[in-house]
């Protein structure tokens, strides 16, 4: 199995660094795991609707680029679908069952993802209606990816 996680910008402070690392190589005993970051699209702090909608694409465009056609993608979405950690878990498993051994994660940049990420996505991924940063939220992602196999590996790490 191939667990990747497709993000904009580049991962800037320490210590999510530090954490994210210590799950990727807690997870390193169940699955190739990489990140791979995208550049975000540097634009003021405001713009029209248009603007918006071509920030969107240029980072769009550049994920979409990081993804092969065989891949099992999740956008991760604010209006994404929230499951608990335990059902997660389940669909990994059952992805990889019914051959799906490659699994994309992405999360886009602070304005969201392009219509055509959304689209290309074959699932969606929300930890809820907060607005949390994209960084953290790539900690958060990872250790609930660790925390799936750990629940399918019947671990007690999730109690």
């Amino acid at each position: 199995m191939n667990i990747k996680i497709v993000a904009v910008g580049k991962l800037k402070e320490k210590y999510f660094k530090q954490g994210i690392a210590e799950y990727a190589k807690r997870l390193s005993r169940f699955t190739k795991f990489t990140i791979v970051e995208v550049p975000d699209e540097k634009a003021p702090e405001t713009l029209s609707t248009a603007e918006i909608s071509q920030v969107k694409t240029k980072e769009g465009d550049r994920i979409l680029s990081k993804i092969q056609p065989k891949e099992y993608v999740y956008a991760l979405a604010i209006e994404g679908k929230q499951r608990p950690s335990e059902v997660f878990a389940k669909e990994l498993s059952q992805l990889t069952t019914y051959g799906h051994s490659d699994i994309t994660f992405v999360i886009g940049g602070s304005l969201g993802l392009s219509p055509e990420v959304m689209q290309r996505a074959d699932d969606t991924l929300s930890f809820g209606k907060l607005t949390l940063p994209h960084q953290l939220i790539r900690l958060v992602l990872t250790e609930q990816i660790y925390r799936a196999f750990m629940i399918n590996s019947g671990s007690p790490y999730h109690k």
